[in-house]
């Protein structure tokens, strides 16, 4: 690890003095491949939409298409740091002595947790160990760092850029020298009027432009007459032209190197030169200043001026602002310790102080011009207002803030679709209802719709995709366990700056629950009213049917009958009494009893119906299978009117299985589900031609005079009176249904009351 932290301060050094990104990216993965053992290494940066990967100098040339499948597992990453194994393929395409096994992807992202690039490390090994974890995590926050210093500069040094073609855009000739007395550089126009290019003058000796004009110097520069001073301005002759020689001596590379500037001016057309030249310093859109150490402007441009909210430089420059400048004083103490150690402050950042009290965020280049003792004499810089950037960010990320917690805290399920219908983003409640962020984003959202459903949500997103809102669509869609369920959905349409619709807010809400109330509520209704229906009707038939029953017993008793006759009134007689108990059946599903309160084991209850049943079963080979949970809790309600139930449910379940024509077999399956036990009996019989219709009063799909169509109406009135439910459906898997009844486990109160009662018997 010290050999680690040591290259990580290394890295650091290198960050800072580095000056070309791709030299440094460069670097940066060849540090990083060898501090994780890696063959190869890259970083991919992202511009826009376009990605530059820099490989790590002297490693093998990766292949186009292996270089392209980087760049896009760099993109799709959204992990901080995330392996993956490498195709054969695109393996074999590396011209590396070894096959790598895994690419390793970390995230670089700036301070605003925007994605700047991702390092890319090919290597043997894909797992990861918490140091080597550890380790990237570092090397992605130097490059962060980096590639955020290189772009926040960028406009920087193109300013930078363009002060230097300004300079050498002015008329007066310029030229810098060493103290060996040899050019270092030149202007344009100097080197115009000697009939050269600007860099055919570097290094050639100052006493070759004695031709310029006549000094009377004797040193070996025809410009410098007192050396010892920092500054000299004297006027010079020539032939033709009369300058205005200006000289300043400032330190070079190294602090034992000074620098002379010489600046001729041609003062024969003086004022027009000043105009100009103030022109040109006062078009430059960046703030340029000089000042006194103590912190007096000495000369500002217009855009200085406009910056720090003053009506005139006469006026920024008559005032002493210092004290006012600096909202806070230890900062300028800390910049003048900074450029006093440094003597050169590059992208320096420092909040200042307007004349009516708001602040100005810049980012500035400050430059401190030292007299013949070295003391600062002058402080000359370029100021870049970034306040409204920051102001911009600032504002952005509040937005982005607020609007992520209004899509984060929502009950509703939210997704963008591109005009595609391909998801491109999800918020937070789909994670929690358990989708996969692979199984949402870039996949059709048409294909969790119900195939029945799907023509409807397709027409739905074309009408959204012509710019139309479509609101309250109800559909069943996939849930993430695979289940239906009932959503209603609602369509938006996005617009871009040539408001043209380029994606589809989806918002999605799960009604099941209220759709299964609603439709519960309905059917309970349905069977009140049928209910009473019944009631009245079998009180009315039974009278007669009482009468029909008494007069054919004393006919069939009257020896005077014929026998023809006699065969006659057993059919009246067998047919009365089936109508008899088609009314009974009838006031059972009107006038159900009340449900007797008691502990009931549901797996005895069970046991006791299949004994019923047992020897039909055995006789016909069904074959029941009992998967019971021994330690079921017991449950309270009516241990007969259960057993009918359960009786019911089999008695159905034998005859689909007899139909189907195939050997038999019933599953019988018990398990507590939370506050509910649950009974779920399948058979592999014929299956249910209408299971939305099964438990309405009079629905049969057996044959007439087989079934009332009452039992399981019957049934479905016992289960809701013990305050449960049951459910049935086709099987999915394989032929056959399967009926579930749920009935609530017994309370504690209920158990103690239970156990009170035994007691007193």
């Amino acid at each position: 690890m010290s050999r680690h932290a040591e290259e990580l301060m290394e890295l650091a050094v290198e960050a800072a003095q580095s000056r070309h990104l791709p030299d440094f990216l460069e670097q940066f993965a060849l540090r990083s491949t060898r501090m994780l053992d890696a063959m190869w290494g890259g970083v991919a940066v992202y511009r826009g939409r376009e990605t530059e990967l820099h490989a790590m100098p002297g490693g093998a040339s990766t292949a186009e298409a292996a270089a392209s499948w980087i760049i896009s597992c760099a993109r799709d990453s959204q992990n901080d740091v995330e392996a993956r194994a490498i195709p054969k393929e695109t393996a074999a395409a590396l011209a590396l002595p070894e096959e790598p096994g895994a690419v390793v992807l970390v995230r670089i992202a700036a301070s605003a947790d925007e994605r700047l690039g991702t390092l890319c490390l090919l290597r043997k090994r894909k797992t990861l160990g918490a140091d080597e974890k550890r380790l990237l995590h570092a090397l992605a926050s130097h490059a962060a760092l980096s590639l955020e210093n290189f772009r926040r500069f960028s406009q920087l040094e193109r300013s930078k850029r363009q002060w230097v073609e300004d300079i050498d855009a002015i008329s007066d000739y310029i030229v810098v020298h060493d103290r060996t007395w040899n050019i270092v550089r030149t202007n344009r126009s100097l080197a115009s009027h000697l009939g050269v290019p600007p860099v055919a003058l570097v290094g050639e000796a100052m006493s070759s432009l004695r031709q310029i004009a006549e000094t009377g110097s004797d040193l070996p520069c025809p410009f410098c007459r007192d050396t010892e001073r920092a500054k000299e301005e004297y006027v010079a002759a020539s032939a033709e032209r009369i300058f205005l020689v200006s000289t300043s001596r400032t330190p070079g590379v190294s602090d034992d190197d000074t620098r002379t500037i010489h600046v001729l001016k041609d003062i024969t057309d003086r004022r027009e030169a000043e105009r100009r030249y103030r022109e040109l310093f006062d078009s430059i859109q960046e703030g340029l200043f000089f000042a006194t150490p103590d912190g007096r402007f000495l000369d500002v441009n217009d855009a200085m001026v406009r910056m720090l909210g003053y009506a005139s430089r006469e006026e920024l420059l008559r005032a002493d602002v210092s004290p006012h400048l600096y909202p806070v004083p230890e900062a300028r103490d800390k910049f003048l310790k900074a450029l006093s150690e440094r003597g050169v402050l590059r992208n320096y950042e420092e909040t200042l102080r307007r004349k009516d009290g708001t602040l100005l965020h810049t980012l500035q280049n400050i430059t401190a011009v030292r007299d013949a003792r070295g003391r600062i004499a002058q402080i000359r810089g370029l100021m870049l207002d970034v306040t409204e950037q920051k102001t911009f960010q600032s504002q952005l990320q509040r937005e982005r803030d607020f609007n992520q917690k209004i899509l984060n805290t929502t009950q509703s399920m939210i997704l963008v679709l591109d005009t595609a219908g391909l998801i491109s983003y999800a918020n937070r409640r789909c994670y929690e209802a358990g989708y996969q962020e692979g199984e949402l984003i870039g996949h059709r959202l048409v294909d969790w719709v119900e195939a029945s459903h799907r023509e409807d949500f397709d027409a739905a997103l074309e009408t959204t995709a012509h710019g139309h809102q479509v609101e309250n669509l109800e559909l069943r869609v996939r849930r993430s366990d695979g289940s239906m369920g009932h959503f209603s959905i609602s369509l938006s349409p996005m617009r871009d700056e040539q408001n043209a619709v380029n994606s589809v807010v989806v918002v999605m809400t799960d009604i099941t629950d209220a759709a299964l109330l609603q439709a519960k509520l309905a059917h309970s209704e349905k069977m009140a009213t049928i209910g009473r229906l019944v009631s009245g009707v079998a009180h009315e038939v039974n009278n007669p049917l009482a009468a029909i029953l008494g007069f054919t017993d004393l006919l069939l008793e009257n020896p005077d009958v014929p026998g023809s006759a006699r065969e006659d009134l057993q059919i009246i007689l067998h047919e009365t009494q089936r109508t008899k108990d088609i009314v009974q059946d009838l006031l059972s599903f009107a006038r159900q009893r009340p449900v007797q309160r008691e502990l009931v084991q549901v797996n005895s209850v069970l046991r006791q119906t299949i004994k019923l049943r047992s020897y039909d079963f055995a006789s016909h080979g069904v074959e029941v299978v009992e998967d019971f949970e021994e330690a079921l809790a017991a449950a309270l309600g009516d241990s007969q009117q259960l057993q009918q139930v359960f009786l019911n449910i089999l008695n159905n379940a034998y005859d689909a299985v007899q139909e189907a024509g195939q050997r038999g077999r019933i599953k019988i399956h018990t398990r507590r589900q939370a506050e509910m036990i649950e009974v779920a009996i399948s058979d592999n019989g014929t299956g249910i031609s209408d299971p939305q219709r099964i438990f309405d009063p009079f629905y049969t799909t057996k044959q007439v005079g087989k079934g009332t169509g009452l039992g399981l109406s019957i049934c479905y009135g016992i289960v809701r009176a013990h305050g449960g439910e049951i459910q049935c459906w086709n099987n999915e898997q394989g032929a056959g249904s399967t009926f579930v009844v749920r009935i609530p486990v017994a309370t504690e109160a209920a158990l103690a009351a239970a156990a009170t009662k035994e007691a007193g018997r």
